[in-house]
């Protein structure tokens, strides 16, 4: 069954000189997660930031922090980043050998796992781990850059996986991240996304215009 839709702002298009400060006006703005895309230059063509920084921000807020790890090879980084404050850790099949080993290693640290699926990504790579899995991720654009245009047939890999999720009867989110702005988010809502990553889209306009732009992706 579909949740009320909920956003999670993309740090990675704040103002990187009060990041903190960020993440405090995002909260006050009514993001109900703090989305932190962790990327290495090695399994996607950029470069963020470590579990030191995300450490460093995680007291501006008590919202969770939903961590998405775009580095391989990912398991050697998994515990440092839940030292860091991450409640949620959302890994890529390919990033390592054993996708399986790395969720029971995330859920065995006591926090929520997802599972991301690029654009080329099948969404049967699901089958055998969706039991074990808080959250399933659409990117709905190739990763590693912000501000790209979203991929039309993400929808219908977002409504094959809100089926899934249905079929198992578990609270998993269904969350999408790619060119989501004030058009396409009603139709990944449509589609049976929960969860919306939005970056460009939060921060369009300065701080005065964070809690406006939420409530309008969320439909409001």
């Amino acid at each position: 069954m579909q949740k009320k839709t909920r956003i999670a702002p993309s740090i990675l298009a704040a103002d990187f000189s009060q990041l903190g400060l960020e993440i405090q006006r995002l909260d006050q703005a009514g993001a109900d997660y703090i989305h932190v895309d962790i990327m290495d230059g090695h399994f996607v063509p950029n470069i963020s930031f470590g579990p030191s920084i995300t450490k460093a921000v995680r007291p501006a807020t008590a919202k969770p922090f939903d961590v998405h790890l775009m580095i391989s090879p990912v398991d050697l980084y998994i515990e440092a980043f839940v030292d860091a404050g991450a409640d949620i850790i959302t890994i890529h099949p390919e990033a390592g050998p054993h996708f399986h080993r790395t969720i029971q290693l995330i859920k065995s640290l006591g926090v929520k796992a997802g599972l991301a699926l690029n654009p080329g990504t099948p969404v049967d790579i699901v089958d055998h781990v969706i039991e074990d899995l808080d959250l399933l991720l659409v990117m709905s654009v190739n990763p590693g850059f912000g501000g790209q245009s979203f991929i039309p047939d993400s929808l219908n890999k977002i409504a094959s996986l809100r089926k899934k999720i249905d079929a198992t009867g578990r609270d998993i989110d269904l969350q999408v991240d790619g060119g989501i702005n004030f058009e396409t988010a009603p139709k990944a809502i449509s589609a049976g996304a929960d969860v919306l990553v939005a970056g460009t889209a939060t921060f369009k306009g300065g701080p005065e215009n964070y809690a406006d732009n939420i409530k309008r992706m969320k439909g409001l």
